[in-house]
């Protein structure tokens, strides 16, 4: 049987049919529907982890018991599951274990471009690229097998192009026969004392020599003769760009991306007068092939930040004279309004962020909806680095501004961040009692990732009723005195709390108690809070637009007098914000 499956729906089928038993993520893209998918499978226990980390130990803990486990993350989960990758490259596996690592260049839902082949380098891994759907269901089932063939954790990575995008993939029923899961104790190979993690080290390098070589004659690294003019180095979706964009040239498509194949590398640049390599973001297999007294030109054609395609590489080769092409005179349409990102309509943070713009705080920011806080009008956000890192970023600041400059720094952090990275943070502020305002936006879900749940939500990722982590009780019991929760809909009850805790001396922590307006189990609102504008009272001020809600429209005045402000019934929930800046009663 055949069906159109995105990257990510192939991943999970292809964990299915490898016989994985356990699955563990935390959510974010471009890599949160494999783990929506193998919830699917009732073969396999899927479960959202607080952080990367955890999941992966979670995993690796599974594969130590003997089974197959699969652990998914973005581009920079990879950097809070370090720690434990390094040292599993060490200690190997029982059952085989994936982490799939999908990567987002051009940055469309992410603070960096980072390439994650580095990782699996750096940690001594086998890492594998599909280029397209099936290839991602093939290539899970193929990491299980490498996994515990060598002994060691495989990586495959996927970006967003990949993961997003759609292609046929021929379904099959999962493998049977699998040893069953048990105890084996092993201390001198799993416990990483200095002592047995000397004797493991060799190991890992042997076996990295080991899978090198395989790689030259395993069919997923392939040659592609069309020409002995021009050859091309390519894998993943550059694979895919290659073909549209250099269709005569010949191509070593590359499935296995570390360790790199050199012998085979090395007989396909003798087949070719020139030799590329096309590869997104690092140089990294341009880099390798070069150390190797390799000829071949990479990134000094094709550009090192962003997405590739087709028409990207056909211009790079073209402009360093290599082929002939004429970029196709660009359409010309009728110039559209800018659509910027924004928090929807009854956003629980919109009326926090206001306050806080209004109360001219420093706000360190973090990951999640609220980062969109930065955006005006509201304008209310000033650093943003990773998960967690609001916390400490204001606890670092607030330790050597002078008093009145330390009452303006409010770090502001999601429930689900907050679990994430953000417990140890306020631990350590608390611990070092630094006086600086901490607002935790409880909105009851992980809401930027597509609402997934989390140890605050009450659900699992099956749905299943589970326990909740009591956040003020959490605060309290790292001892912070001052725990406010506040209705963030209620401008000035939330203005009034802000002023309070920004004049304390001491830790205090505030907490958001509305959940998201697209939580399905929420009842929203009741017939008739929907707002509508008065326009006989409407005195045009504007003070409604200073919320950027996008359910407020402003409808110009044809006669150039002042315009008024329309509210869209389609997209307003009544969460009477704009209701409470209207000075001249016109919003009901």
């Amino acid at each position: 049987m055949k069906e159109i499956l995105s990257g990510n729906e192939a991943i999970a089928r292809g964990a299915f049919e490898a016989g994985v038993k356990v699955a563990s993520a935390y959510p974010g893209t471009p890599s949160t529907e494999i783990l929506e998918n193998t919830v699917k499978y009732s073969s396999i226990n899927s479960s959202w982890a607080p952080n990367e980390k955890v999941a992966l130990e979670v995993g690796l803990g599974a594969s130590f018991a003997g089974a197959r486990a699969i652990v998914c993350m973005k581009h920079v989960g990879v950097n809070v599951a370090a720690d434990p990758l390094f040292t599993s490259s060490y200690t190997g596996v029982g059952g085989g274990l994936l982490l799939v690592a999908a990567d987002d260049p051009e940055m469309h839902s992410s603070q960096d471009e980072q390439d994650s082949r580095n990782y699996a380098k750096f940690a001594k891994l086998p890492m594998l690229e599909p280029a397209d759907s099936m290839e991602c269901k093939e290539f899970t089932k193929l990491a299980f097998q490498l996994s515990e063939e060598y002994d060691t954790p495989v990586m495959l990575r996927s970006c967003t192009r990949i993961s997003h995008g759609k292609s046929i993939v021929e379904l099959k029923e999962p493998i049977t026969g699998l040893p069953e899961p048990k105890l084996v104790k092993n201390a001198k190979k799993l416990v990483m004392l200095p002592g047995n993690a000397r004797l493991r080290h060799p190991v890992v390098e042997e076996r990295i020599l080991k899978l090198e070589e395989y790689g030259s004659t395993w069919s997923i690294n392939r040659e592609e003769m069309r020409s002995t003019e021009i050859g091309v180095i390519c894998g993943g979706v550059t694979y895919q760009y290659v073909r549209e964009a250099l269709p005569e040239v010949s191509t070593l498509k590359l499935g296995m991306v570390y360790p790199l194949p050199k012998k085979l590398i090395k007989e396909f640049a003798k087949k070719v007068k020139r030799l590329f390599v096309v590869e997104e973001l690092d140089p990294f297999i341009g880099e390798q092939v070069k150390a190797m007294g390799i000829s071949v030109t990479g990134k000094e054609i094709i550009p090192i930040c962003g997405e590739l395609s087709p028409g990207l590489i056909k211009s790079a080769f073209s402009k360093a004279g290599i082929i002939s092409y004429k970029r196709p005179e660009a359409i010309t349409l009728e110039e559209l309004p800018p659509r910027p990102p924004n928090m929807c309509p009854g956003c629980p943070h919109r009326g926090f962020f206001y306050a806080l713009n209004k109360l001219n705080a420093y706000v360190t920011g973090d990951i999640g909806c609220y980062t969109l806080g930065f955006m005006p009008p509201l304008n209310a956000m000033d650093t943003c680095v990773c998960m967690g890192a609001s916390i400490s970023n204001a606890s670092g600041m607030v330790r050597i501004l002078s008093p009145e400059e330390q009452k303006r720094v409010v770090a502001v952090i999601g429930d689900s961040t907050f679990l994430h990275t953000g417990v140890n943070s306020l631990m350590e502020m608390a611990y070092n009692q630094v006086p600086a305002t901490v607002a935790i936006l409880d909105n009851r879900i992980t809401a930027m990732t597509g609402r997934q749940e989390n140890p605050t939500s009450g659900f699992s990722l099956s749905g299943e009723v589970a326990p909740e982590v009591n956040i003020p009780q959490l605060c309290n019991s790292m001892g912070i005195k001052h725990v406010r929760i506040v209705d963030p809909h209620d401008l000035t009850e939330t203005e009034k709390v802000l002023k309070e805790e920004m004049e304390r001396t001491e830790p205090s922590v505030i907490i958001t108690n509305r959940p998201c307006c697209l939580i399905k189990e929420e009842k929203r609102f009741k017939s008739g809070d929907i707002n509508t504008v008065d326009t006989e009272k409407c005195s045009g001020c504007r003070a409604c637009l200073k919320i950027g809600c996008p359910a407020i429209e402003w409808i110009p005045a044809p006669d150039g007098k002042k315009g008024k402000a329309k509210i869209d019934q389609l997209l307003c929930n009544g969460c009477d914000v704009c209701q409470q800046l209207c000075k001249f009663d016109a919003i009901h």
